[in-house]
């Protein structure tokens, strides 16, 4: 075949590639939902039930799945194709010419259908590397000692020393793929001590995770966590329990993927999944018609952000990547890390310098990101070969922070998802003066643990506040020297929402402006810092 006619099969074949729409397609209803909702553990495994229990996370509609009947009849359409299911959104996502899919909204039980394709003249977009895992896979020439830094810049190596190591928190790896990971030595004490649970591949539909071998992404991200080498690497939650869920098609990058993820978080809040990882983002995809653009990434626009937000509400504590382009013209982090239900990471290096890749927040976003940072450039992982090599990329920033979440996890028990996050939060580096680049700073994972046992109605006979819940007037009484207090309060989303200094001994606080909900009190007493759960009511 000749140069010219190769480059004509090219042009007819993208041609005919990017007529094939793609959708999701919105269901108007769920048949069985009461009877369901009668019988949970007919829809749910009886650890997540007890999971949203401990959680005070409603069962709800949003738990049955889709009806097989209404799937069967959109797969026995005329020219249409289904890639992805929701439970959560009720929906489906298809692929087909755009005739076809219109067609769909014509079915009884269809309520609407929303196209990927975005038919706009959006200008400038901000293009994507073509390998989105190249930085991620590209090593670094120098060793800082296996995996110690990265544990001990969180000082999670005290909650070790503590016999708190991620045993009992189940964990899902949403990622590229997993090979060797049912071999290697590395997961040796993993599979030994029945950790590794199970794994499904929602890109080719097989409960064989190991078959795809097309990217070893998932394999690294894992070993940050669960990467055990007798003194030679340590992961930071090498007691846990994973599942792995291939959610991600690296040798394509479409809005498909974003409908495999939300599968893939719906599987895991059946299964009781205490937290997942997620080190993908998405922004843009082959076809430039489907790209989002920068205001889109406000954490409520996207299929994947949304399900995010799901996730978080369901009581799973989601971590996720903020993503490598801080370097590139996009600059901030990408979906679903823009989500106020995502824990976001960033990168730094070894010496806690932000790291010049890491993705960066921006006004667009409804809370603060990045949350919090860890080692992203230099990170230490283990590739499928079973060898300890060094790369960059939030991606490993991220599962490092959400091993270190699970063995804070075990050692507060039934503690709410959202107060351990702000817990990390405010023991960072720089949780008063936050910015775009490391959030809240470096956290310190013995800080917030201290933090947490101290977190009750009264600490000690120093200090005493009432009432607690409060509607409007809060009362402070200290004891002691007279000194200046400093009363700050944080939501759950670390934002400092009011702030009081005063040197009397009894200190009123009007409260009445904060909304219903959970809040972090910080008292400052000369050297002294207390911390405290106050509920408004």
């Amino acid at each position: 075949m000749n140069i010219r006619l190769c480059i004509i099969v090219i042009m007819v074949f993208q041609a005919f590639a990017f007529a094939q729409e793609e959708a999701w397609v919105y269901l108007a209803d769920k048949p069985g939902t009461t009877e369901a909702l009668q019988n949970p553990i007919t829809i749910l495994t009886q650890q997540a039930i007890n999971r949203k229990v401990a959680q005070g996370v409603a069962i709800d509609v949003r738990d049955v799945p889709v009806s097989e009947d209404y799937i069967a009849q959109i797969k026995a359409q005329p020219g249409i194709m289904v890639l992805a299911k929701s439970k959560w959104f009720n929906s489906l996502y298809v692929s087909g010419m755009q005739s076809s899919i219109e067609a769909l909204g014509a079915l009884p039980f269809v309520a609407s259908v929303h196209f990927a394709n975005h038919n706009l003249d959006r200008q400038g977009r901000a293009a994507s590397p073509n390998d989105k895992f190249e930085l991620e896979e590209t090593l670094v020439d120098f060793n800082y000692g296996s995996a110690q830094n990265q544990v001990e810049m969180l000082n999670l190596n005290v909650l070790h020393e503590q016999d708190f190591t991620g045993n009992g928190i189940v964990i899902a790896v949403l990622d590229a793929g997993f090979p060797n990971v049912n071999t290697m030595g590395a997961f040796q004490r993993m599979r030994d001590n029945n950790r590794l649970l199970d794994g499904y591949d929602f890109v080719n539909r097989t409960n064989d995770i190991y078959a795809y071998t097309g990217s070893n992404h998932g394999t690294k991200v894992l070993s940050t966590m669960s990467g055990y080498i007798p003194d030679s690497y340590v992961g930071t939650a090498p007691d846990a329990s994973y599942y792995l869920f291939r959610t991600e098609n690296a040798a394509i990058e479409s809005p498909v993927e974003e409908s495999y993820w939300v599968e893939a978080a719906e599987r895991a809040d059946s299964l009781g999944v205490h937290i997942i990882n997620t080190s993908l983002g998405y922004n843009t995809f082959d076809n430039p018609n489907y790209d989002y653009t920068v205001n889109d990434m406000d954490g409520n626009t996207t299929f994947i952000s949304r399900g995010a937000n799901i996730a978080a509400e369901k009581g799973i504590l989601v971590v996720g990547s903020a993503g490598n382009l801080g370097n590139n013209i996009w600059q901030i982090v990408s979906a679903p890390a823009d989500s106020d239900g995502v824990f976001t990471i960033g990168a730094v290096d070894e010496a806690g310098n932000y790291a010049w890749f890491s993705s960066r927040g921006s006004s667009v976003q409804p809370t603060h990101k990045p949350d919090v940072v860890a080692m992203g450039l230099g990170a230490a992982v283990i590739n499928e070969n079973n060898n300890i090599v060094y790369n960059n990329g939030t991606s490993f920033s991220s599962p490092i922070i959400a091993g270190a979440m699970a063995c804070l996890m075990q050692a507060l028990p039934g503690t709410d998802i959202n107060q351990l996050k702000q817990l990390v939060r405010m023991s960072a580096s720089q949780y008063q003066t936050p910015d775009y680049f490391l959030g809240f700073g470096i956290p310190d994972f013995a800080t917030a643990l201290n933090s947490a046992l101290s977190v009750q109605e009264q600490v000690d006979d120093s200090i005493k506040f009432y009432p607690n819940p409060v509607i409007d007037m809060l009362y402070i009484h200290h004891f002691g020297v007279s000194q200046n207090v400093l009363i700050n309060i944080f939501d759950l989303t670390g934002k400092l929402v009011l702030h009081k200094e005063n040197s009397a001994s009894n200190i009123p606080f009007d409260v009445s402006g904060l909304v219903t909900g959970i809040y972090f009190m910080e008292i400052k007493t000369g050297i002294r810092t207390h911390v405290f759960k106050l509920i408004k009511i």
